[in-house]
């Protein structure tokens, strides 16, 4: 089943890289949980997620805490 989720996250292409730039102390627990569910949680770490409508209000929601670094095809 697992390369049935690679192979469908290929296919769709576009790719989004994300860093956190602020550390989520003395926010809201929300914003934490968001964090980690993007898959961050320390500053100057970075991932790159796949370009979806979800992603995309996650990263809106806790805009000043992460930056976008470069958004791939």
């Amino acid at each position: 089943m697992a390369e049935k989720k690679t192979a469908a996250k290929k296919a769709s292409g576009k790719t989004l890289t994300v860093r956190q730039i602020k550390s989520a102390n003395r926010k809201p627990e929300i914003q934490a949980a968001t964090l980690r569910g993007l898959g961050l949680g320390k500053i100057r770490r970075e991932r790159t997620l796949e370009d979806t409508p979800s992603v995309r209000g996650m990263i809106h929601s806790i805009r000043h805490l992460v930056e976008i670094v470069e958004e791939g095809k």
